[in-house]
């Protein structure tokens, strides 16, 4: 058979080892029978995942488990090979960046897409200017709305001056004004990639307590994490992959942390 015409089958995935948690009511955002090959090698493989209104979800697993190729579909900068994709239940193509935010996801990596040189109120609106009819920015308008949103009902630990250069702010914070942008954009999901991984001790504490707050303001989050511990502080569902599938999934009330940390070390 001609190498160009040959088909690649994508092998069955393992059985989950939990029966996995069924949707209440409908998600903000489900994946069904999700596949992503790349050539022979199967990245996604048959891939179920949803999260709901007011949840944090923790997205576990070994490296090459298939968290991030998830996130990046996602994200829509990674469209998969087949499956369903819904938001709030009508079914959508991911394929772009504006697909995702048009669904109402945002994606905070580790690296943060702000730049340091820049205050946080051109941040915050980077690519969003206010402007006036004739195209000119509106920068006391995007001032005072900068300050709004660093003084919202979820607090900014130690930021108070929105012309503050994003190049003086610790980590921790660099992540709040990434989040916080999103929220004001009217993200209903945020994607976690990794958030506390360069952070302090402080500053992970504070995050972490962000996000759970988020939940109050209508926002749901996906936590990608190596860290169990930092997960269990602040997600109410996890789900743990290998091999690009589906192999634990449980409510945070119906499973300990020694037996998520075993199905992770066990993958």
């Amino acid at each position: 058979m001609n190498a160009s015409t040959a088909k690649v089958e994508v092998i069955a995935p393992r059985e989950p080892r939990s029966p996995g948690v069924k949707p209440a009511g409908t998600p903000l955002l489900e994946m069904r029978n999700i596949v992503k090959r790349y050539g022979a090698f199967v990245a996604l493989n048959r891939m179920n995942f949803h999260i709901g209104e007011n949840e944090v979800v923790g997205l576990l697993g070994d490296n090459g488990a298939g968290k991030s190729t998830l996130v990046k579909m996602m994200s829509g900068i990674n469209p998969p090979t087949s499956g369903e994709i819904y938001a709030r239940g009508g079914k959508v193509a991911l394929n772009c960046r504006a697909d995702s935010e048009a669904a109402g996801i945002e994606t905070i990596y580790q690296d943060i897409a702000l730049v340091d040189s820049m205050p946080i109120t051109r941040n915050i609106f980077m690519g969003r200017e206010i402007t006036n009819r004739w195209g000119f920015m509106k920068h006391k308008a995007m001032e005072r709305t900068a300050i709004e949103i660093l003084g919202s009902a979820v607090q900014i630990s130690g930021i108070d001056d929105p012309e503050k250069e994003v190049g003086f702010l610790s980590g921790g914070q660099k992540q709040a004004v990434a989040i916080a942008r999103a929220v004001h954009f009217k993200r209903n999901i945020l994607l976690l990639d990794e958030p506390t991984s360069a952070l302090s001790v402080r500053e992970t504490e504070h995050l972490l307590g962000y996000v759970r707050d988020l939940k109050s303001e209508g926002t749901s989050s996906v936590l990608v994490t190596h860290n169990i511990y930092h997960a269990f502080q602040v997600c109410d569902r996890f789900v743990v992959m290998s091999h690009g599938a589906k192999v634990f999934e449980a409510r945070k009330e119906d499973t300990t942390i020694e037996e998520v940390t075993d199905h992770v070390i066990r993958t």
